[in-house]
């Protein structure tokens, strides 16, 4: 009886946790999408496809603050859990540090190394003229992106989910009205659809700000020698969130550099509402993992193996079944998505063809994702980092290698692939992983 109790309870609690966090983080997609969707029709496909190649560079600066303020946010949930107040607020004061550091540091790198890089990723005449505008006004907001996506986890696990997810409602409003006024009532074009992203990363800072400020949260700076030490954990930790959150643009990045090489100009309109597209549908999943990332990490923390299984089991049923559901959906409209970003009809037609082979890996990716959140929840990042970083690696070789004899379909196909090698990758790290705690468990009991 004691046992169900505490199983409704986690079920009850995962969803709490887990909703406002797929939410927060479609909503952090959006923000490219909304630009996408006011420019693409205003300005036509260049500047859709401009908005797509820039995108990794943004979510480049989203995924520094997703990094350190989740690897912040896992061990203030671990000395909290432990009862080590003294440690939880030196972790508060070391992420806030890092992430104004790396705010600062991001805004210099992005605005002067911007151009050569969006020449790397396949950006071309009007396209890399389009992208370079609209990148030189989000480097200058970078402050506000990092702290808004780096205080959020903190946020969520000190219990505030509906905070952190009412944090990205209030940014994701704010930059769709800006959007409207900026780029369609206003003529300001790439500049405009950038400057609305930062005003409503700047709104999301400043919810989350609130909340800190309200629940007299106090950060500890003084470290003494082991400010480093804090530090080095912190990033540490912090390079598995990074990785599952910057991923997808590997994706993007790899694909459009590979398109541009095989397709021309035309793959790599066509891939732009693609990947679109499928932004939202990963980044419900990420949400499902992080949101599942608070419980496993403190069941973990007071020693409950079993219960942070349980919360796992449930995650990957749920993201399993998101996953489903998305591929029903978007493919009973496959046709139609391109022309919600004003695309021409003969970009419209190609997207409906090719849609279906990147919808495939949304399961394998539901796998994966639960899997990596598992791993970094309870500390184990070296096999987070194998499923992270061993997806962009596979692709990488999967597109240097099967366009060669597949064309264009080839880079296509090569994203599905590498998503299904990196699930069966993971469902061997977590099989060995359980294996080895069940044995431990064991040993206890006798």
């Amino acid at each position: 009886m004691e046992q169900e109790k505490i199983k409704d309870k986690l079920g009850r609690e995962f969803f709490r946790y887990v909703l406002p966090s797929m939410l927060a983080f479609a909503l952090s997609g959006i923000y490219s999408i909304a630009d996408g969707f006011f420019v693409g029709n205003e300005l036509g496909d260049s500047a859709l496809t401009a908005i797509n190649v820039a995108y990794p560079l943004t979510a480049f600066i989203q995924a520094a603050g997703t990094g350190i303020g989740m690897g912040g946010a896992i061990l203030f949930t671990l000395a909290s859990a432990s009862s080590a107040p003294e440690a939880r607020n030196k972790y508060l004061g070391t992420a806030l540090i890092l992430l104004a550091f790396s705010g600062l540091l991001l805004t210099a790198l992005i605005f002067f190394a911007s151009p050569p890089l969006l020449r790397l990723f396949g950006a071309e005449e009007d396209i890399l003229t389009l992208a370079e505008e609209y990148m030189r006004f989000i480097a200058l907001g970078s402050l506000f992106q990092v702290f808004g996506t780096g205080l959020t986890p903190f946020i969520r696990n000190m219990g505030g989910t509906v905070t952190a997810m009412s944090a990205m409602i209030a940014g994701f409003v704010t930059n769709i009205v800006l959007d409207y006024l900026f780029v369609w009532v206003f003529p300001w074009g790439m500049t405009g659809a950038a400057v609305a992203t930062v005003i409503g990363q700047a709104a999301t800072f400043g919810v989350c700000l609130g909340y800190l400020i309200v629940k007299k949260q106090k950060p500890d700076f003084r470290f003494g020698g082991k400010c480093f030490h804090f530090a080095g954990k912190t990033l540490v930790l912090g390079l598995s969130p990074f990785g599952l959150a910057f991923s997808p643009n590997f994706m993007l990045i790899f694909v459009n550099f590979s398109a541009s090489a095989v397709g021309g100009q035309f793959a790599l309109n066509c891939f732009a509402p693609v990947s679109y597209a499928i932004s939202v549908v990963l980044l419900l999943l990420q949400g499902v993992s992080d949101g599942c990332q608070p419980l496993v990490s403190r069941e973990f923390g007071r020693d409950n193996a079993r219960g942070a299984r349980r919360v796992r089991n449930m995650a990957y049923v749920f993201a399993l079944a998101v996953a489903a559901v998305c591929i029903a959906v978007m493919f009973i409209v496959r046709g139609g998505i391109s022309k919600v970003f004003g695309a021409s009809d003969e970009v419209a037609a190609e997207v409906g063809n090719i849609l279906p082979l990147f919808i495939a890996g949304f399961l394998f990716v539901a796998f994966s994702r639960i899997s990596t959140a598992y791993f970094y929840a309870t500390g184990n990042t070296w096999r987070a980092y194998i499923v992270i970083y061993g997806e962009p690696l596979c692709l990488l070789l999967l597109l240097l290698l099967l366009p060669n004899f597949m064309g264009i379909t080839g880079t296509w196909l090569s994203v599905p692939l590498s998503q299904a090698l990196l699930a069966a990758v993971a469902v061997l790290l977590i099989f060995l992983y359980d294996r080895g705690q069940k044995r431990m468990e064991r040993l206890r009991k006798e």
